[in-house]
């Protein structure tokens, strides 16, 4: 089972820029990217990935909604959209049992691919 050790080290091996803010818990910046608050925490025997991407609108949310179900079921190739309260997030969790490098490596991309692809699409229903 992977280790919070384990789980820097892979970080150091991707060489991200991360900073530890809890036992088991770091927030990733991935300025190249543009994301900046991918936080992960290491609950074994599961490792939880969440972005916050923005604020519910408050006008069109049946088509807001309905649009970030397709894109879960379309787009993603790793975690989901969700709501935590009125923030939409994107989450994704890993066990840790066999966790490797190149699975963390793809979640972690996957999500930030997932931000860079369709924020400007959803930010733009909280302008109508």
């Amino acid at each position: 089972m992977a280790t919070n050790h384990d789980i820097k080290a892979y970080f150091d091996k991707l060489e991200l820029d991360y900073k530890t803010v809890g036992e088991g818990i770091w927030i990733l910046n991935l300025e190249d990217q543009g994301v900046s608050n991918l936080a992960i925490s290491h609950e074994p025997p599961v490792l939880f990935l969440r972005i916050k991407l923005m604020d519910a609108p408050e006008k069109n949310r049946e088509q807001f909604f309905q649009r970030l179900l397709e894109l879960n079921l379309t787009d993603l190739l790793h975690g989901a959209y969700a709501l935590e309260g009125n923030s939409v997030v994107l989450v994704d969790s890993l066990q840790t049992e066999h966790l490797d490098l190149n699975e963390l490596q793809a979640s972690i991309e996957s999500l930030a691919f997932a931000v860079t692809q369709h924020y400007e699409e959803l930010s733009s229903y909280r302008q109508v």
